[in-house]
């Protein structure tokens, strides 16, 4: 309730500020700001910065370091390792051994851990500042002339001039001064996705009956974005003074938990549980075989520590940050560093045609008349069109505007007013007028949309109706055009008499079509090459664009996509759920789609148990990169299309993509790697001290032997991170699953109890350590052979290949896990060994001991192997 309460108060303080400003007079407005429509200078900028601060809502700053280093401390593991350590001051005071290894293997994975995620954070920044969003203002120069520059959203000042436009998200709390057909989006502030129009006031304007900020029609928020039309606003308020920064700031708290966050909890919570259940067993029958509960209850703290995953925490953040910074080498930013697995599990790929497949460099191919042949007029008519729109050009304006010999017709002209684009109606228009006593309309569009507002057509000097056998003629005109690869627009014109009127889309009516330009984007040589990559790595590729569905198919046929099923965005509106989900399966080109029933394909996937990943670029994409279980942008696009996802590639190719999945896995994997290391091990070792309690008249192991032991396995295991995958584990995504990792802990675990065994029958028959006065011995050979067994189970465990000679570990495993095995050989004859109650063992034991390691490694792999064919899987 309380949140409710804090919303409302924001609600009601934001509609008192803004109401003030919704509809006072332009110039009145602006004197209250100190601002001028010709921006502001140098040094008021400065004043407002110092004063205001920087524009930016309070989100996802990296904490203090202090703070950081806290929530090292916050994890459960740790938090059982520091209970077992005062547990142990509390009883044996005397004896400081434990609490300092304890201490040591804490701060160990505490700074360790702490030291990653320092580092990661910093590089994460560094990485999201290379992408930046900008706002086009009006401001003063050293000379004070005014000049439209860009600026980072962060440098805006109140009583700032803005200038928005399509695909712009409204970058503060704006005033509008000036506007044209502006639809606003406000679904992040509303969760409505329908926008809503918003228009400067006038002299016959006057406050209406808004019943709160966001109903204010003149005053644009903080994180809309601007659906179509232009304007020209100031700024009210910044940063967090805004209705979004002063929302953020009761809403403020910890993040909904994403899948891997889920998963990471899921195993830390099994293995809690096993050691809840394992250890007080333990504890009960070495207190009952032995009769000292003192003895009994400090072994069953050790065996506690050995079971704990304390740099569990480590492994994954060390795990997720280099596959950031990996992953930024490879030209692909991360934003949310759990995304990466995301990025690794993603099954389905869907992205738009342009730029991915194609070369995004669009050429004009042909302008011709309503009969195909080539003509001037379309182009003519075509090049003022693109010529006086304000609003923003795409990549066909900018290759009709490459005809600069046109320039002495258009300069005879002067724009009178605009229709701007939307995606609803997709097309524009512009008025011009030369000065003769008439205005000119110029609108051009997609070839259905522009056929149902034209009531005449053009060829040469001949005009005539535009009847329905007309209509299908230039329709299977523009559809040859289309099989060839082509983009067709079409043109058409209405002369008006010259009058002081505004035009609206009501206007794009009773047109004369006078004929139409087609334009080339070739795909991409590695086009291809990519999808066949992303293919052989499970990933299968869709393409969903609002584009033509003749010349998408022709596009994904030329790179190797199966176009055989397709679908249109009229087709996916009459389905249900239902229908929908069976048709995304099958279905791979999906075309002429508005940005709702992009985002539907989307949940339609992930309905099918499909991890989504969605490329877009555009403010049509924003609904499905929210929607999507990873979205993924580019540093050119739209700022809204940047604000939604959570990967951002510095390069528009699809094989920057398929080398950030390959990343994603391998980070993945290696996460995996150190789980199921630990869970087995744990299992095999919990084992083999039930069965040694059962028998041995003294404790198998002393709780300080355990303590070094364990705190040696993970020393070995901090290399992981720098570990390789197999190529074939990389082919398939990969997601969690506890059930499989509880499975593996006890189909592996007991392996190692095997030799663990035999080790302690070889301990007790051969070498004669069968008594209290020999168990020295026996704990030296079992802490040596424990060890190493352990240490190659890293080695094991990492590949389903046959290790070291299938598949080689990269040079950081090899070389720590080495050093440990020899550390651990060697400790029995030093000082370390003697004061923990270790003695040096006889020559003879090794060739045993070696013995005892090559069938352990038999025995594992034997195992692997049968795992491997009953369930399918290994990591």
């Amino acid at each position: 309730m309380k949140k409710h309460i804090s919303q409302a108060a924001v609600a009601a303080k934001a509609f008192t500020n803004a109401s003030a400003d919704a509809y006072r007079p332009a110039d009145e407005l602006l004197r209250s700001l100190d601002a001028r429509t010709d921006g502001l200078d140098e040094v008021a900028i400065a004043e407002r910065l110092d004063r205001d601060g920087i524009n930016e809502v309070g989100h996802e700053k990296p904490p203090h370091w202090s703070i950081q280093l806290l929530h090292a401390f916050r994890n459960p593991f740790i938090i059982v390792l520091l209970v077992l350590a005062v547990v142990q001051l509390v009883t044996a005071p005397d004896d400081l051994t434990g609490p300092v290894i304890i201490a040591v293997m804490v701060g160990i994975s505490v700074l360790l851990s702490f030291s990653q995620e320092f580092r990661s954070s910093r590089a994460a920044e560094k990485l999201k500042a290379m992408v930046r969003n900008t706002s086009t203002v009006t401001r003063r120069a050293e000379d004070g002339h005014a000049e439209r520059i860009e600026v980072p959203v962060e440098e805006l000042v109140v009583g700032d001039i803005v200038h928005l436009g399509a695909g712009d998200m409204v970058p503060a709390d704006l005033r509008l001064l000036a506007a044209k057909d502006l639809f606003i989006s406000q679904a992040i502030l509303t969760g409505e996705s329908l926008p809503v129009e918003k228009a400067a006031p006038n002299a016959t304007t006057g406050p209406g009956t808004a019943d709160g900020p966001l109903d204010l029609p003149t005053v644009c928020y903080m994180g809309t974005n601007v659906v179509s039309g232009t304007a020209t606003a100031v700024v009210l308020a910044t940063g967090a003074r805004t209705y979004l920064g002063s929302l953020a700031h009761t809403l403020s708290g910890e993040r909904v938990q994403t899948s891997f966050d889920r998963g990471i909890s899921s195993v830390s919570w099994l293995l809690i549980r096993f050691m809840a259940v394992m250890v007080p067993v333990v504890f009960l029958i070495n207190g009952f075989d032995k009769h000292d509960w003192l003895e009994a209850f400090m072994f069953g703290l050790s065996v506690a520590v050995g079971l704990t995953p304390e740099m569990l925490p480590l492994i994954v953040t060390a795990n997720l940050g280099k596959g950031a910074i990996a992953m930024s080498k490879r030209k692909v930013v991360v934003k949310r560093l759990n995304a990466i697995q995301n990025f690794g599990a993603m099954d389905v790929l869907c992205t738009d045609k342009t730029g991915t497949l194609t070369l995004d460099k669009i050429v004009l191919e042909r302008h011709v008349d309503l009969n195909g042949d080539d003509s001037d007029d379309a182009l003519e008519y075509g090049y003022l069109n693109s010529r006086f729109q304000t609003g923003l050009r795409n990549l066909m304006d900018k290759a009709v505007l490459t005809h600069r010999d046109l320039e002495p017709i258009a300069s005879r002209f002067h724009v009178v007013d605009e229709i701007p684009f939307d995606f609803q109606r997709r097309r524009m228009s512009v008025v011009v007028s030369d000065g003769r006593g008439e205005q000119l309309l110029v609108c051009k569009g997609a070839v259905e949309e522009m056929l149902q507002i034209c009531s005449e057509a053009r060829i040469g000097d001949v005009v005539e109706p535009m009847t329905s056998e007309k209509r299908a003629e230039i329709r299977a005109m523009t559809r040859e055009l289309n099989e060839d690869g082509l983009r067709v627009l079409i043109v058409a014109i209405r002369r008006d008499p010259a009058g002081e009127r505004a035009y609206g889309v009501a206007d794009e009516s009773g047109l004369t079509a006078v004929g139409c330009l087609a334009f080339l984007d070739p795909p991409k040589d590695s086009a291809a090459t990519a999808i066949r990559a992303l293919n052989h790595h499970g990933v299968a590729v869709k393409v969903i664009t609002g584009d033509n569905e003749a010349v998408t198919r022709k596009i994904c046929t030329e790179v190797g996509l199966d176009v055989t099923a397709s679908a249109l965005g009229r087709d996916i509106e009459q389905l249900d759920d239902d229908a929908l989900d069976a048709m995304v399966e099958k279905t791979t080109v999906f075309a002429k789609m508005s940005p709702v029933q992009k985002a539907r394909v989307v949940k339609a996937l992930q309905r099918r148990g499909h991890t989504v990943g969605f490329l877009g670029d555009g403010i049509n994409d924003a609904p499905a990169l929210r929607e999507a279980d990873v979205g993924i942008s580019v540093d050119t696009a739209t700022d809204i299309a940047k604000e939604s996802a959570d990967i951002i590639l510095l390069e528009k190719n699809l094989m920057v993509l398929e080398e950030g999945v390959i990343e994603g896995r391998v980070t993945f994997g290696n996460i995996m790697k150190y789980i199921k290391m630990t869970a087995s091990s744990n299992f095999g070792n919990v084992f083999s001290v039930l069965v040694a309690s059962a028998f041995l008249p003294f404790l198998p192991m002393l709780p300080l032997q355990i303590l070094v032991q364990n705190l040696l396995y993970d020393l070995s295991q901090l290399s992981i991170p720098f570990d390789r995958m197999d190529e074939e584990y990389l082919r398939h995504p990969r997601k969690w699953d506890a059930g499989d990792i509880g499975r593996f802990m006890v189909w592996i675990g007991p392996v190692s109890s095997v030799f663990d065994i035999t080790t302690f029958w070889l301990m007790w028959h051969y070498f004669g350590a069968h008594d209290v006065a020999h168990q020295s011995l026996f704990q030296s050979g079992w802490f040596i052979e424990g060890l190493l067994s352990q240490t190659l189970v890293v080695h094991m465990i990492r590949t389903r290949r046959v290790p070291f000679l299938q598949s080689v570990a990269s040079a950081p495993v090899l070389a720590l896990t080495g050093a440990i095995m020899v550390i651990g050989m060697l400790i029995p004859y030093s000082g370390l060994g003697a004061r923990i109650g270790m003695v040096p063992l006889p020559g003879i034991y090794f060739a045993w001991l070696a013995v005892t390691l090559v069938s352990y490694c038999v025995l594992t792999q034997l195992m692997k192997t049968i795992y491997i064919r009953r369930y399918g899987r290994w990591l």
